[in-house]
């Protein structure tokens, strides 16, 4: 089920950040990501994937998208790795772009085409209609990244 994130998803956030740190680099120690996330919580930019765990209520946290709606991008957007290629990622996607402008080129800024885990996220950008626009350098844990954008609809 994807959902508006909550304050109470916060330890469940950066528990998929720390697991993805190895592709992403540092994040969970980094008090600007910790208070950008929060900040994004708090305002309604931060929607995730959950699944019921048991009759409780108890919910497992599967994924994660942040997006920014005054710059019309997907600023961050992870799903758990046993949870990878089971739709999550595509729900979380769909989420947020019915939050972004669709009049508006949508950005993201993923792996480049040379990286191999970051594929399975470039075929779901594609999917999208997400195309490589511009050559990005490499992010904080030394992967080459590009910016990809979504023509208006």
């Amino acid at each position: 089920m994807v959902r508006t994130s909550t304050m109470k998803d916060f330890p469940d956030w950066l528990k998929l950040a720390e697991d993805v740190e190895p592709l992403f680099g540092p994040m969970v120690g980094d008090p600007a990501f910790c208070d950008g996330l929060k900040q994004m919580i708090r305002e309604g930019n931060a929607f995730c994937f959950t699944k019921r765990e048991d009759d409780r209520g108890e919910e497992e946290f599967l994924g994660g998208i942040v997006i920014s709606r005054q710059e019309n991008e997907i600023a961050w957007f992870a799903v758990a790795a046993h949870s990878r290629g089971r739709k999550a990622g595509a729900a979380l996607l769909v989420e947020a772009l019915k939050h972004l402008d669709p009049a508006r080129p949508v950005t993201v800024t993923t792996f480049d085409k040379t990286t191999a885990a970051g594929r399975p996220a470039r075929r779901l950008y594609e999917s999208f209609g997400f195309r490589d626009f511009l050559e990005a350098g490499a992010n904080p844990a030394g992967f080459p990244i590009v910016t990809m954008m979504r023509k208006e609809n």
